[in-house]
């Protein structure tokens, strides 16, 4: 296959035409102009030395050598074929809760844009490991299935907002059991999940999945985001301190349920960490995904096109070379030699 990196710079080839034609007008005006001065037969006699058709050559020679520059600059590319890349990295899954509860603004901007912040730094850490994302509130939904693309993994974390799941809830076992199936398959690297929640209207049954998690050699990981005094829980209306209530009329409290956030990762035997408005939490979670073991993922990648411009510069710069060795005059010694006279 073949193709130019910069094709665009392909319409400097347009400078071209009107150069050769500005030539010919040239060598056409200076004739008219010669013949006005007598017969150009007798005139051309009285210029021995002047080799016209080495003039011809010289310019088109700088033709050829301009063309060749251009294309070069245009990056040409030749062949491309399919490959078997194996990276060292590891699996992650991230459980990511979108309950109403997570809008309390007792973390600040709120507990879900810092856990967004916590999750797009630890994306930003990753190299050659994949990454998976499940959103969570009632139910469990796959928000973006593993991959080793961490632009696609940032814009839809950016995008996670509570409306995406319809039924109210923290359906953190659903979450987890979710998170297990949605690993490669038969893949050998080392995996563990990342739940981040405030265990808000935990449904109780959290604990056995982490530990049926755990039975297939992924650790659950928690990060509990929250305060113990808790917040006020914003409304849909998009006022400022205009909070839900409950049917008694009273201002609906989150508070981070850190008791079982503890279980859920103890459970999991991976690490819990409580968010703050610190960046500890942030490191905890990072430092914990760089101590898993490293083993070879493999994924088919297709290799870069091969660079040919080199090519085209060493066709340049020859063709100048031997542009500089052609003299304007002929030479008086190879004119002397008369190959086909008798």
């Amino acid at each position: 296959m073949f193709r130019f990196a910069h094709p665009h710079l392909l319409w400097l080839l347009a400078v071209v035409p009107p150069m050769v034609i500005f030539y010919i007008y040239t060598r056409i005006r200076r004739r008219r102009l010669l013949k006005q001065y007598g017969n150009p037969e007798i005139i051309n006699n009285l210029m021995p030395g002047v080799a016209t058709g080495k003039l011809k050559l010289k310019f088109y020679l700088q033709i050829l050598a301009l063309i060749c520059m251009i294309f070069a600059l245009a990056g040409p590319q030749f062949g491309s074929k399919l490959e078997t890349v194996k990276k060292k990295g590891v699996e992650v899954m991230i459980c990511l809760d979108v309950s109403n509860s997570m809008l309390a603004k007792d973390i600040a901007p709120n507990r879900l844009e810092k856990s967004k912040q916590i999750l797009s730094r630890l994306v930003d850490q990753m190299k050659d490991d994949k990454v998976g994302l499940i959103v969570f509130a009632g139910d469990a939904f796959t928000q973006l299935p593993i991959t080793n693309d961490y632009v696609s993994a940032k814009m839809f974390l950016s995008s996670i907002n509570p409306k995406m799941v319809s039924s109210q809830g923290t359906a953190i076992g659903d979450a987890i059991n979710l998170a297990v199936r949605s690993f490669t398959p038969n893949e050998a690297s080392e995996k563990a999940i990342v739940v981040i929640t405030d265990g808000e209207n935990h449904e109780g049954n959290a604990p056995e999945a982490a530990k049926n998690a755990l039975a297939k050699g992924i650790k659950v990981n928690v990060i509990g985001v929250g305060s113990a005094q808790g917040a006020p829980v914003p409304d849909d209306s998009g006022r400022q301190n205009s909070f839900r209530k409950d049917k008694s009329g009273n201002v609906v409290v989150t508070k981070l349920n850190e008791e079982m956030a503890q279980e859920i990762a103890a459970a999991g035997e991976g690490i819990y960490v409580r968010a703050d408005n610190t960046n500890g939490a942030q490191k905890a979670i990072i430092d914990a995904v760089n101590n898993m073991n490293k083993t070879e993922l493999e994924s088919r990648v297709y290799s870069d096109y091969d660079e040919k411009y080199q090519w085209f510069i060493w066709a340049a710069l020859i063709i100048l070379v031997i542009n500089i060795f052609i003299l304007d005059r002929k030479n008086n010694v190879l004119s002397k030699i008369k190959i086909f006279e008798k």
